[in-house]
């Protein structure tokens, strides 16, 4: 089991991930240095260099912990297709983007990282459309199209809630996401 970083070092790790999400507002993260980082958050050269080798390492590092946190959640939510047992899974979604709003909207900024984005959804698709096929393999001509639709508006509904600074709450945007998937795919839906 991996042992819990201490107090210290989670203060050091969040004042410079709020650093690197200013910076990714304003610029590629290619154009930010370790100096102006450590200068912004009055930290020193040496304390940086003690968690990360370099920017692309603390991104890397950064991203990595989203996506195991968007993992886990979606293994905690087995994908159950088109019925209110998939709300769980998208509130958790989005809590998980709220508690991660500065870091999550400079990723997904116009500076941000597309490759972070590309395997987030790679991720949400290896489990989402293994479910559908698996519970609707006759109708997956249809139902791909369908989700692609979904993913492509799920991620400009999430660009543009981040981009506004959150102003709804994570539950409110859920109910919101999850009316329109449910609105979408209904024609999809098997007749009871």
């Amino acid at each position: 089991m991996q042992k819990k970083p201490d107090r210290r070092t989670r203060r050091t790790k969040a004042q410079l991930r709020h650093g690197l999400a200013q910076l990714m507002a304003e610029k590629s993260v290619n154009e930010v240095t370790v100096r102006e980082l450590v200068d912004m958050v009055d930290i020193n050269r040496s304390t940086f260099y003690l968690h990360y080798t370099d920017i692309y390492h603390m991104l890397e590092s950064v991203e990595n912990e989203l996506f195991e946190e968007i993992l886990h959640t979606i293994r905690a939510h087995p994908v159950s297709p088109f019925n209110e047992n998939s709300f769980p899974f998208i509130e958790d979604i989005f809590s998980i983007l709220f508690a991660n709003r500065e870091i999550c909207a400079a990723l997904l900024g116009p500076h941000g990282d597309i490759a972070f984005l590309h395997r987030i959804e790679e991720m949400l698709s290896y489990y989402s459309l293994k479910a559908l096929y698996e519970a609707f393999p006759e109708r997956m001509d249809d139902l791909k199209y369908a989700y692609s639709y979904c993913v492509a508006g799920g991620v400009g509904l999430i660009k543009d809630w981040l981009s506004r600074g959150c102003q709804e709450s994570p539950q409110r945007m859920a109910q919101l996401t999850f009316r329109l998937v449910m609105n979408t795919v209904s024609d999809f839906h098997p007749q009871t």
